[in-house]
């Protein structure tokens, strides 16, 4: 039987409406529970003050005129996994980060279920 999310708590930030949207079906639909999507570093950092720590993240590095490295230094602070959805290239991504695992724009909401279940190493 395939690994799932079922139990998870599942951070979500992403900016792009309609992938915040497909990300949280596809979550939500594996039984993960999902915090956002959130579009901002305020809206996430509000989330992260709202509930527990979640057990894994997805963030996306671009949210418009601002950078997610705010939620993900927070996050990284608190030992929770995150990956990166981009479009940049990877040479872009700070050396602190270097190493996380990330997912490039374009790609299908199956393989950041994929990537996450290697972050909680879970067998996909």
């Amino acid at each position: 039987m395939n690994a799932s999310l079922a139990g998870r708590r599942i951070l979500v930030v992403e900016d792009e409406y309609m992938l915040a949207e497909c990300l949280h079906d596809l979550l939500q639909g594996d039984g993960a529970e999902v915090l956002g999507p959130a579009s901002s570093v305020e809206d996430a950092n509000a989330l992260l003050d709202r509930y527990p720590m979640p057990d894994a993240a997805v963030l996306d590095i671009n949210l418009g005129r601002q950078s997610v490295y705010p939620v993900a230094d927070r996050l990284s602070g608190q030992g929770v996994p995150f990956l990166f959805t981009t479009g940049y290239d990877h040479g872009l991504i700070p050396e602190r980060y270097s190493d996380r695992l990330q997912c490039v724009k374009p790609f299908g909401v199956e393989d950041v279920r994929v990537l996450l279940l290697e972050l909680l190493h879970a067998d996909p």
